[in-house]
């Protein structure tokens, strides 16, 4: 697992090995960072002796995995109902080529971030976006309007995805890339102009999730788009925004419903496993919505199963919750593909271009479908 996973599953993991004699469970705790998590695992599977009897994966990596073989499907061990419990939105992204390969653990959304104390409602377009931060910039109440993941990196993907949506546009469809589109160039031209207009910092184009965080809980942003974490973070005790921030999904155009990049994660069982019942028994446990009702109460995360979303005493304890469910429920998966690492790639860097104002929106649009187009028909890889 990831760093954060390791250290907040850890009282499980010792509940579990404690309650019985036969399975004994250990973590391998990974770096923090998601591609060198995937860069260790995959090293570990090339080599066709992994160590592993189950991976928490990323759901981007799962038609790259089950493409190579490294998976083992679900539904022979979980039944038809394995996704009952799930959450509008939480089921998605498991199922691959037909077969079901992984069960989420928790569930993380793209969510906009806005200042309660600044105004009675967040704004439900591009264009009220705008126009809410111009207004509260000339007033002095904020130095910037709106801050987000624009640093060629995945963040920015995750950004692009949502903004696509609500634009009424696509990245892939039918396996065919759709970023030279009207809604593409659209989407590329109003993050650029957020910049000129000076609603968003020219920094942004090297801002992460961390950077953007950081900015807004000084106050000194009215708009923010980050994850679920982030929600704590600005209410801790001493925060000077605390109580005074709502979560939404980010803006879409009049008439298409907002959208939520889904960035979920979730157990795989590797087909490698010479333990796969245990590994099983293992991963209803960490699953279960015992486990995700702890891992909301003492971590915050969200969860994925709807009787933890529905529980009246932790929604007294997190009254955030039903937003969050709402949130979950609009979210989109990025293009489920063998090879989306590599797509996505080519797209945070030519948006990134656009950005900082290297090439212009329609032209970089036109020169990442080329390269995308280029990209799956070498690969071979479905869409």
């Amino acid at each position: 697992m990831p760093a954060s996973f390791a250290d907040a599953t850890a009282p499980l993991v010792e509940r579990f090995n404690k309650s019985q004699s036969r399975i004994q469970l250990s973590v391998s705790r990974g770096p923090l960072d998601t591609d060198a998590v995937s860069d260790l695992a995959i090293s570990s599977l090339l080599l066709g002796s992994s160590p592993y009897d189950l991976l928490l994966m990323d759901v981007t990596w799962t038609p790259k995995y089950a493409a190579a073989g490294w998976l083992e499907p679900l539904e022979q061990w979980l039944g038809s109902g394995a996704l009952d419990d799930l959450a509008p939105g939480a089921e998605l992204g498991n199922a691959f080529d037909g077969h079901l390969w992984r069960l989420p653990l928790v569930a993380d959304m793209g969510l906009l971030y806005w200042r309660t104390d600044l105004m009675p409602e967040p704004p439900q377009t591009p264009e009220e976006l705008v126009a809410i931060s111009q207004q509260l910039q000339r007033a002095g109440k904020v130095r910037w309007g709106y801050v987000w993941q624009g640093r060629q990196y995945e963040g920015l993907s995750c950004v692009v995805v949502e903004l696509l949506q609500g634009a009424g546009g696509r990245w892939l469809d039918q396996g065919q890339p759709q970023l030279n589109s009207a809604a593409a160039r659209n989407v590329s031209r109003w993050l650029r102009d957020l910049v000129i207009l000076g609603i968003t910092p020219p920094s942004v184009a090297n801002m992460t999730e961390a950077d953007a965080l950081q900015t807004f809980e000084t106050g000194d942003a009215a708009f923010m788009r980050n994850w679920p974490y982030a929600w704590a973070e600005l209410n801790r005790p001493g925060s000077k925004l605390a109580g005074k921030v709502g979560i939404t999904t980010m803006v879409g155009a009049v008439g298409v419903p907002h959208a939520a990049t889904q960035g979920s994660w979730g157990f795989s069982l590797l087909s490698g496993s010479g333990h796969q019942s245990a590994a099983i028994e293992v991963l209803r446990f960490l699953t279960s919505a015992e486990t995700q009702t702890e891992l909301n109460r003492r971590w915050g995360y969200t969860p994925t199963r709807l009787s933890v979303f529905t529980d009246p005493a932790l929604i007294a304890e997190n009254p955030v919750l039903p937003e969050l469910q709402r949130a979950l429920a609009a979210s989109v998966l990025r293009p489920l593909t063998p090879i989306y690492a590599q797509l996505s790639d080519l797209l945070s860097r030519e948006f990134n271009a656009v950005i900082t104002g290297e090439i212009k929106a329609d032209p970089g649009m036109e020169q990442l479908q080329s390269n995308s187009e280029r990209l799956i028909l070498s690969s071979g890889a479905r869409g």
